[in-house]
């Protein structure tokens, strides 16, 4: 034990454990506590000493400990009244995780001994709990401040550029035969050399990786023998995942993103503050909920509940300046000192709820906008809540991208063959009747088709319903209408027709994400038929069921050889990633319009057309850049056109191909119905497109 500390006064900024000449500065946010006492410990987490911090200004409790250097261990009990019912849960009997860490020294396992009420008490949640959590608590862990480098790489990537990459980085690398064994599942795995080179010969702009921060499991998952996997119950926003890092230098994540950066791929992070893991009334006492209750949780009427718009059982309260104030500093922290490109927003419309209502003007948008370093950055969020109206696909500001759901489910509608071809046009086109013009573009809609919450690729073309028995929760959880078709047979099959159905309809839902207006997003492992046997909510399987099996990559090089080339295609041609919607109107003084609807025969589509019932197939012919003149903001002819044709029916339609506005004839380029090669046709010809199928070709001179 350490004997006689004192502390000096310090300052009440920044906040969080700041080490300089003088020793660490300790700065806390509590509203309603009483007293704060910092705890320090040893290397093995044994306990050396505790004091008080003996200052407090603006509810900022701070204090300065000389003779203390990073490395160290430390933790706080916060004193204040225990009143469920008011609203406030202190019990300094928890050690708490300082909101601001900026590391951790091992991952949070749940135990009994984090509750701030005894579990088995018939007053429940309402009884104090006196036993020490400290052992069943990770220790907060000073380190050296950092700052970025001068020569710091940044990219910006502009949006109309960008294919992103949804990538978990434990996931990604834990069955790669390339890395170190020591290595997978790490910060230091991501960045081997044979990964980053896999993903830059792939061809995406940026990797948009799951949440990374320090999480919690509930004891339902404990209890079960399984634990939280996707990282959506994040209990701090400054640090790594334990877990996620193959040495204690919590400068292994930038290190990570620097490489990156120098293979010419943005990173990006998936951030959850919406709730925290601490969970509901009956969750653990890990840190928000010890150090000020009432401050940064929403409360219900009734205060020992939580006004809960998550599902994931509280609401952090972004309306409290100091919460809204940690949530700023967590995305300056990981721009700044660790380099990240931007952001993806869970819940997105949680954060801007004001008095339980979305605010297209609420706080949070103003101080994302306004702040000089995130203003550069990708914002991204994802448009909804389970709170009241939280559905707002399409309400967010300008300067900000959403996950567009519109597009996943109408395009798989689509291509199972009960879709409608208009909403398939419209996605097609980049959404417009959802992100409104002007003050919103084609590239503020994320489109996809899978994403880490639902069917992988191989398994929505593989499976009629979920199949989620090993999550244990009797197959209720994880969504029931997923618009997938198995193509005949539920899961494996050796039937070589089927197998071929299959293989035809990933590659059409592929050609139609990267040829779509839009910011499109591929999860990684769908391009070469990453499966989870039909589990659709795999958030809890940090095993063989959720990571990606490399083993796979050989078996199914052709398909990432079209993801390559679809990626490369949209790369080469602006006309397929628009800064401005289509419109339909001639270009360049021309009689050639920037997109033209086909039927079948070859004429533009009419209402009549758009409305008749059971129509599967559908042409386009598109003809203008994403590029303009910025002398008289013209819209600019590509050098070529392309024509688009699908067959979402199950039997052959004849096309009549149309004219080509610049060149002799119609090349084939995409096909996903065959790989025998190109295929050069002219115009009028008729072109028998067959069922389930997509070609897409250029004009040729």
């Amino acid at each position: 034990m350490i004997t006689g500390l004192r502390l000096k006064q310090g300052r009440p900024f920044p906040l969080g454990s700041t080490y300089d000449s003088e020793g660490v500065n300790f700065a806390i946010y509590s509203a309603n506590a009483e007293k704060v006492e910092l705890c320090l410990f040893d290397n093995e987490e044994r306990e050396q000493g505790r004091v008080f911090l003996p200052e407090k200004s603006d509810d900022v409790w701070f204090g300065q400990l000389p003779d203390v250097r990073p490395g160290q261990l430390y933790g706080y009990r916060v004193h204040g009244p225990y009143d469920p019912l008011g609203g406030h849960r202190f019990n300094p009997n928890k050690l708490l995780i300082d909101p601001y860490a900026r590391a951790l020294s091992r991952t949070i396992a749940f135990s009994p001994l984090q509750c701030g009420y005894t579990p088995d008490d018939p007053r429940a949640d309402l009884s104090f709990d006196t036993r020490d959590s400290a052992p069943a608590v990770p220790k907060s862990i000073i380190v050296e401040s950092a700052a970025a480098p001068d020569n710091a790489k940044t990219l910006r990537i502009p949006r109309s550029h960008s294919v992103l990459y949804e990538v978990h980085l434990r996931g990604f690398t834990m069955r790669h035969p390339a890395v170190d064994p020591a290595l997978r599942g790490t910060c230091a795995g991501l960045a081997a050399p044979e990964v980053v080179r896999y993903v830059r010969e792939l061809g995406v702009s940026a990797i948009e990786l799951l949440p990374i921060h320090p999480m919690t499991s509930t004891s339902v998952l404990v209890a079960n023998g399984l634990r939280e996997y996707w990282g959506y119950n994040s209990v701090n926003f400054f640090a790594v995942e334990p877990r996620y890092l193959s040495s204690s230098d919590v400068n292994e994540f930038r290190h990570m993103v620097d490489i990156y950066h120098d293979a010419g791929i943005e990173v990006i992070l998936d951030v959850v503050f919406n709730h925290s893991g601490e969970g509901n009334e009956f969750g653990p006492t890990l840190s928000f909920r010890g150090i000020d209750n009432a401050a940064y949780y929403c409360l219900a009427e009734n205060r020992s509940h939580y006004r809960d718009v998550t599902g994931c059982g509280n609401t952090l309260n972004l309306d409290n300046p100091r919460v809204l104030q940690m949530v700023m500093d967590s995305l300056r922290y990981w721009v700044q000192v660790m380099h990240v490109d931007g952001f993806r927003f869970d819940l997105a419309v949680t954060l801007a709820r004001r008095e339980g209502e979305f605010d297209s003007a609420a706080a949070f948008f103003a101080c994302v906008l306004q702040d000089p370093v995130l203003v550069k950055t990708k914002m991204i969020a994802e448009p909804w809540d389970l709170g009241q109206s939280g559905y707002r696909v399409g309400g967010f500001p300008a300067r900000w991208s959403e996950w567009n759901d519109r597009f996943r489910n109408e395009v798989r509608q689509f291509w199972r063959g009960d879709g409608c071809v208009g909403d398939f046009a419209a996605r097609l086109a980049g959404s417009s009747d959802v992100f409104q013009p002007p003050y919103r573009r084609p590239p503020s809609g994320i489109n996809f088709i899978t994403a880490h919450d639902g069917f992988t690729l191989e398994d929505l073309v593989s499976y009629n319903t979920k199949h989620n028995l090993a999550n244990g929760e009797n197959n209720r959880d994880g969504s029931d209408e997923n618009f997938s078709w198995n193509c005949g047979v539920e899961g494996q099959t050796s039937d070589p027709g089927i197998l071929a159905l299959r293989e035809r309809q990933k590659r059409n839902l592929l050609a139609t994400l990267l040829l779509s207006q839009g910011m499109p997003m591929l999860v990684a492992g769908d391009e070469f038929g990453r499966t989870q046997h039909g589990n659709n909510n795999a958030y809890c399987q940090d095993n063989e069921m959720g990571w990606v099996h490399w083993a796979k990559l050989d078996e199914n090089r052709g398909l990432v050889e079209f993801v390559r080339q679809l990626i490369k295609l949209r790369a080469d041609h602006p006309v397929f990633r628009r800064s401005a919607f289509f419109l339909g109107d001639p270009v360049d003084g021309s009689d050639v319009k920037d997109v033209v609807w086909l039927a079948p025969q070859g004429t533009e589509m009419g209402d009549v057309d758009w409305h008749k019932a059971g129509t599967h197939a559908l042409g386009v012919r598109f003809a203008a850049t994403a590029e303009m003149d910025l002398q008289t903001y013209a819209r600019r002819l590509d050098p070529h056109s392309f024509l688009l044709l699908v067959n979402a029916g199950g039997a052959p339609v004849e096309f009549t191909l149309p004219d080509v506005p610049f060149d002799a004839a119609w090349h084939r380029i995409i096909d996903t119905g065959t790989d025998n090669g190109e295929e050069r046709v002219t115009a009028h010809t008729q072109y028998q497109l067959t069922a389930h199928r997509l070609v897409l070709f250029k004009g040729d001179v």
